[in-house]
């Protein structure tokens, strides 16, 4: 006899501790080895170094597989916090939100270090089998070791050390939460050696007890001396070298010390070398930082190219005919470095793009005008570029029968052919649409205005789709026919890479992304399964906060009351007066303007963009029957009945 299981008040467990990262270790960092853990450790020393505490790192590889990490910063304070009355280094490796880089403003341990996640050194210490931490500070050495990411041996504290100071963590990773064991060691090796790049004078050395060897790094050169050996190609003209930090008597709207450090070299051949860092961490997968750089550079040489009339009459430029070419080290300061996911591998702070591109264009800018030749040169290989790609998308217009039907003339066409870069908007309304226009980017953004709710068009048959307006000029928009899911549709006419949904972040606005979504489903799926539908999230809420410390008044923007609370939590750490703020909800799009919907919803590097997508085709269908159908009313009423205390709507 099969026993039911039960369901009640003991049912619920809660995760107390480092629990969470023992069962979920992939949401807190790199599983495939353990050398995100023991980076976390190497960042710490790093941010010690960042903020002038420390001239020396030391990483050694013992032959035991247990890894130490020593620097000569100003070490762990390991009294009793005052509101804890817990020594201080046992919070910071055994509590997920505790360090003491939240404090951004005067006084604060750190103006400047590698983020806010709060997690750091404690998945390093849940995911150890063992873990030894020694501090050397005001006179005493302490000392406390932790296994599994419990405390085994309580702080210790020997007066009368020698007069130095310092932190020396070793770690032993527990094997059984990683596919394997050992460090990559040339990606170890990158990471030193980039940490001493980016900080010139600091002296980074790699032990191996295996193999009996040392490798020490002390850059005087810089990023120029890193990137030239770096590269796989000659440079076409000389490297372009700068670096600009906000001061404090500077006016525009960055903290004191905010600014970045860039070395760009551009080559014939596609690029070969691209690192970007914030705050010494390496963010691999870019973010708004290197969109900055790359808005910056293309920005310097359009205005050069114009400024000289080198362009060729019907020549369009786009950012990656510059872009592509681009070789670059490029190393960000960011007071409060916003990342995406907690192995901060991409940067999404917003203000960071207006940041580097403010202070790249202008000096690049200098620099064309001063080689003149170089310059004219570099405008060559761009304008080369521009005229391939536009031939590469010619060719693939003369494919397309001749017989296109007449575009709707509510559309607002962009003016490039690449399928790869077009997007087209469906903007809910005509008020909104009036924004989009004026905010997008004409060359590779199209929009096209939505008048009240689409048509529900799950039980419309094919043929009589067209007699709805507003679903005629989507897809004669769009350049794809309606077709059933096992039919093999002639997608050679598509005109647009990316279809994007973009209705209001209300009821309403939800209401028409399941009506866009529904039609999409049943009568464009090769759309949603080649990846090609998409819904834009703008925000529902304005944040107008004040000066607090070193950060400047700055707007910012929440998607919905989730992300509203989190940033009047974070403005109250950051010393801002409760209500000092002032809070504006967007009744609709129309109420944006073209700049605001630009920066929170079109831009590509700072927009927030979801494709869709629907693996369990049958499933996604029986969904949508109960919720679109004619006669399924009781259904969609006993879904209610269950489900809906479950939700919050925002009428």
């Amino acid at each position: 006899m099969a026993v039911t299981p039960q369901y009640g008040e003991a049912s619920i467990r809660v995760l107390k501790g480092l629990e969470p990262v023992k069962q979920r270790p992939g949401m807190y960092t790199r599983t495939d080895n353990p050398l995100h853990i023991v980076q976390e450790v190497l960042d710490n020393a790093a941010d010690e170094a960042l903020a002038g505490f420390g001239k020396r790192i030391a990483l050694t590889l013992h032959t035991d597989g247990s890894v130490t990490v020593e620097d000569d910063g100003r070490g762990i304070p390991f009294g009793l916090h005052p509101e804890e009355g817990v020594p201080v280094v046992e919070i910071v490796f055994t509590r997920l939100h505790a360090g003491g880089k939240f404090d951004k403003g005067a006084g604060g341990a750190y103006s400047f270090s590698g983020g806010l996640h709060g997690v750091g050194v404690s998945v390093t210490n849940a995911l150890s089998k063992r873990l030894e931490v020694t501090v050397q500070r005001e006179g005493q050495t302490a000392s406390i070791v932790f296994s599994h990411g419990d405390v085994i041996q309580p702080v210790q504290v020997q007066p009368g050390a020698p007069r130095k100071q310092g932190t020396k963590v070793r770690v032993w990773p527990e094997a059984k939460y990683f596919d394997a064991p050992e460090l990559p060691r040339g990606e170890l090796v990158h990471l030193l050696r980039s940490k001493a790049v980016l900080m010139p004078g600091v002296t980074v050395t790699l032990t191996d007890e295996k193999k009996g060897e040392t490798q020490t790094w002390l850059y005087k050169g810089g990023l120029r001396e890193y990137l030239q050996g770096s590269l796989n190609a000659e440079p076409i003209v000389e490297l372009f070298e700068g670096a600009h930090y906000a001061k404090a008597s500077d006016t525009e709207n960055f903290a004191e010390g905010e600014g970045a450090a860039w070395c760009v070299a551009f080559t014939e051949e596609a690029a070969s070398q691209r690192e970007s860092y914030v705050n010494l961490i390496p963010t691999v997968a870019g973010g708004t930082h290197e969109a900055g750089l790359k808005d910056g550079l293309f920005q310097a040489v359009k205005t050069f190219i114009e400024l000289h009339s080198l362009l060729p009459k019907g020549v369009k430029l786009m950012p990656e005919d510059l872009f592509g070419r681009a070789s670059f080290v490029l190393s960000a300061k960011v007071l409060d470095p916003q990342f995406q996911g907690q192995t901060k591998e991409r940067l999404n702070s917003r203000d960071a793009l207006r940041l580097v591109a403010g202070y790249v264009r202008p000096a690049f800018e200098l620099w064309l005008n001063q080689h003149v030749e170089q310059g004219k040169k570099l405008a060559e290989l761009v304008i080369k570029q521009a005229q391939s790609r536009q031939r590469a998308a010619q060719k693939v217009e003369k494919k397309k029968g001749s017989g296109v039907a007449v575009l709707p003339g509510k559309l607002t066409d962009c003016e490039s052919r690449d399928l790869n870069l077009n997007e087209l908007f469906l903007v809910e309304g005509d008020s909104a649409g009036g924004s989009a226009k004026m905010g997008r980017n004409k060359e590779t953004q199209a929009i096209l205005p939505l008048r009240g709710k689409v048509l529900n068009t799950w039980e419309v048959e094919r043929d009589l789709l067209f007699k709805n307006t507003e679903v005629h000029d989507i897809a004669v928009a769009i350049g794809v026919d309606p077709h059933a899911p096992d039919s093999n549709p002639d997608l050679s006419g598509l005109r647009y890479g990316k279809v994007c949904i973009l209705s209001d972040a209300d009821v309403d606005g939800a209401h028409i992304q399941v009506l866009l979504l529904t039609l999409f489903q049943k009568h464009f799926p090769a759309l949603v399964q080649a990846g090609n539908v998409f819904v834009a999230r703008p925000p529902l809420f304005r944040v107008d906060a004040p000066a607090r410390g070193k950060k400047p008044p700055v707007k910012l923007y929440a998607l919905d009351e989730g992300e509203l609370t989190a940033i009047l939590d974070k403005l109250r750490k950051e010393g801002a007066r409760e209500g000092s703020w002032t809070i504006s909800r967007f009744k609709g799009l129309g109420e944006m303007n073209a700049e605001q919907l630009w920066d929170t919803t079109l831009n590509p590097d700072t927009r927030r963009l979801l494709r869709v997508s629907a693996p369990d085709a049958e499933a996604a269908a029986q969904v949508l029957t109960q919720l679109m159908g004619r006669n399924e009313a009781a259904a969609r009423r006993e879904l209610m009945e269950r489900l809906g205390d479950s939700v919050e709507v925002d009428v």
